[in-house]
């Protein structure tokens, strides 16, 4: 699924919390963004003018994207003025939620009449879903896992990939989540996938590149989680990733939302995906590891990220404190050893 740009993000009269879709397209891709579209009540400021669907478009729009998400995963009725008062502004119109654009009769009908697109990046398309067929590509991989779900899988990958561009390395964001198609354009959410084909949908989207050439493919789940354990073993099998950043949210003792089951120790989460990634990729191995220390004070948060880094002999990083200049020196030195 590629979408055209530059985007109007729909911010509706949501909370922050409710708007992160829109707040993370607007952080990592502002040069895509030309307007915030809001409705009364909305405490939602992504620091870009406040437009009207038309002067959207006029300001050189094409996509208006539903930028968050309602209690379920619903698209709220009272949002479907303003979609079409969009789509008859000319933009086309994209959103990642459970409930498709596509099923709504008023907008159904609306983009049809108005030749518009409808783009739900939840519900892949099935030339996108192959089987997985383990065969070795060309290029280099290196796929975020996490020691629980919302530990800055996708956050670490796109800072990889930014600072790799830097470098002046070929690199490009592989994303797999709604978010993250948004931002960089274009993947396939892998969560809508049929189990079978999770792993050739990584395949296709990190397909044979250049021998220097680094995917930086968007993590989902958790191996540890007993929900999403398995979305996470499609990816690994399927990018076949030469490195892996373990990615970790300081300070979480438990799976979140499930008080049961503990967050495993960094080292058993580092042994048990290099174990399911040398299944296809016999070389894998986690290269650097990607904190969360957001809830912490500065000097806690780098006291922290010296003893993991002492304790593992890895780099340790948190994308937003540190950068991770120090995963992608390590990175670099184990492609250039593989």
């Amino acid at each position: 699924m590629n979408l055209p740009s530059p985007y109007a993000l729909f911010v509706g009269d949501a909370d922050p919390l409710t708007a992160k879709t829109a707040a993370g397209i607007a952080y990592w891709r502002p040069e895509r963004c030309v307007a915030q579209i809001s409705l009364p009540g909305c405490s939602v400021d992504l620091k870009m003018p406040t437009l009207s669907p038309a002067a959207a478009a006029a300001a050189g729009a094409r996509l208006l994207i539903v930028g968050l998400a309602d209690f379920g995963g619903a698209i709220a009725p009272r949002w479907v003025p303003t979609l079409l008062e969009a789509l008859n502004a000319g933009l086309d119109l994209a959103a990642g939620l459970h409930h498709r654009l596509a099923d709504m009769p008023e907008l159904a009908a609306a983009a049809k009449r108005l030749g518009r697109n409808l783009f739900d990046v939840r519900q892949p398309r099935p030339e996108q879903t192959p089987f997985a067929t383990g065969e070795k590509r060309s290029g280099k991989r290196c796929l975020s896992v996490g020691t629980d779900c919302a530990v800055g899988k996708m956050f670490a990958s796109l800072a990889l990939e930014r600072e790799l561009r830097r470098r002046g390395v070929a690199a490009d964001f592989r994303a797999t989540g709604q978010t993250g198609i948004f931002i960089a354009g274009s993947g396939v959410s892998v969560d809508a996938v049929i189990s079978d084909f999770v792993a050739g949908a990584a395949e296709a989207l990190s397909p044979a590149n250049a021998p220097d050439h680094w995917d930086l493919v968007e993590g989902q789940g958790s191996l540890h989680h007993p929900a999403y354990a398995g979305v996470t073993l499609g990816l690994i099998h399927g990018s076949q990733p030469d490195a892996l950043i373990l990615c970790h949210a300081m300070g979480r003792d438990h799976i979140d939302g499930y008080p049961s089951y503990p967050t495993p120790t960094l080292e058993r989460a580092i042994a048990d995906n290099e174990r399911a990634a040398q299944l296809t990729n016999h070389q894998a191995r986690v290269v650097g590891v990607s904190v969360n220390t957001s809830k912490a004070s500065e000097q806690d948060a780098r006291d922290y990220l010296a003893r993991i880094q002492d304790r593992l002999g890895l780099p340790c990083c948190d994308p937003v404190r540190t950068g991770v200049a120090p995963i992608a020196e390590q990175l670099l030195r184990t492609a250039a050893t593989t």
